[in-house]
């Protein structure tokens, strides 16, 4: 269960006593602010006081530490409170203002360490209608590399916020982390998540066309994967023969099975339209089709094109795209090459 943090409603004047005492350096430096920062003090250490009425007087007083920039004093008012006090149910408030703190002074490990923390030692509560937990983890996920603590964060956003957070993208982020482990089992089926949210233009920063990515290696992971070949000059040599010798069966055999798109130049391989969904009987009618002896010099180690012409279309100069396979998932056909798709019309 969430509490929500008190709006006082009472005069702070008014506020009883209380047994513990605040150190005097919360009166260091303040400047403008001293005589009211005395005051709270004053009222702070006057006697006993109910929870609302505590946390009125300290969260006044380390609002007033942090317009000062009193980061240290407010550090150690806040964690001395929280040593003092570990079952106040509003630690998890203090000590997230402790966090920011270290992360406003560029201190992320300590910030982490605090975040942590909260979702390990205390209750939970609602800041400004949002989960302190919640929070926690968001800015756990921005300052953390591991992909092991990832898949532990993403996974607990999952089970105890689903509501309040995007489960495509948080799906899909999940899915990195396990891809990142190399605990591929997982991150196939975590994909295979993700694509029923239907998220379809989703970005996700460093991966290009990220839906179609995550539908790739799903598609994979259920193909028979029998089109690859070992080497490039494998594959082009057994294109160049079927060509030579008009045997469509073969190219079809040799097409890849999972994402072949035939498209111009200007085309985003996202594109419906994209999809080649045709027979290459159907264009090898008619005409000598011919191809360039050597690959398109734009070739490089992991993609290749070659340049053929006389297709029996309305664009009759077809550049064959080869692209090396990139799934891990699968050492047996990880690192092959496939023929993935045609390019209509002469280079842009």
């Amino acid at each position: 269960m969430y509490r929500s943090l008190p709006v006082l409603s009472m005069l702070l004047a008014l506020i009883m006593s209380c047994s513990q005492s605040a150190g005097s350096y919360v009166l260091e430096g303040m400047n403008e602010l001293r005589d009211e920062q005395k005051e709270l003090i004053t009222l702070l250490n006057s006697g006993p006081h109910n929870r609302e009425e505590r946390f009125a007087l300290m969260n006044r007083i380390a609002t007033n530490l942090a317009a000062e920039n009193r980061k240290e004093a407010l550090i150690l008012f806040l964690t001395n409170e929280v040593e003092l006090r570990p079952e106040d149910p509003y630690n998890a408030y203090w000590l997230l203002m402790v966090a920011h703190t270290y992360l406003e002074d560029n201190a992320p490990e300590m910030a982490g360490y605090y975040f942590k923390r909260i979702l390990e030692k205390c209750p939970d509560l609602q800041l400004h209608g949002q989960s302190i937990h919640l929070v926690s983890l968001q800015n756990l996920i921005r300052i953390t590399d591991s992909p092991g603590l990832l898949v532990r964060y993403y996974s607990d956003m999952i089970t105890r916020f689903s509501d309040e957070v995007d489960l495509g993208y948080t799906y899909f982020m999940l899915a990195r982390s396990y891809e990142k482990l190399g605990e591929w089992e997982l991150a196939i089926q975590t994909y295979t998540q993700f694509l029923g949210y239907g998220r379809f233009g989703i970005v996700i920063p460093g991966i290009h066309d990220s839906y179609e990515y995550a539908k790739r290696l799903v598609d994979y992971n259920s193909s028979s994967k029998d089109w690859t070949f070992e080497t490039l000059d494998e594959l082009v040599q057994s294109i160049k023969k079927a060509i030579n010798t008009y045997d469509h069966r073969s190219l079809e055999r040799y097409r890849a099975k999972v994402s072949f798109f035939a498209m111009s130049w200007k085309q985003d391989s996202n594109d419906v339209n994209a999809e080649a969904d045709f027979r290459m009987r159907d264009f090898m009618g008619g005409n000598r089709i011919r191809y360039d002896e050597e690959l398109d010099a734009s070739s490089n180690p992991n993609e290749a094109y070659l340049r053929t012409r006389g297709w029996n279309q309305y664009v009759s100069v077809w550049y064959l795209y080869f692209r090396k396979v990139n799934f891990p998932a699968d050492p047996d056909i990880h690192g092959r090459w496939e023929w993935a798709g045609i390019y209509y019309g002469e280079k842009l």
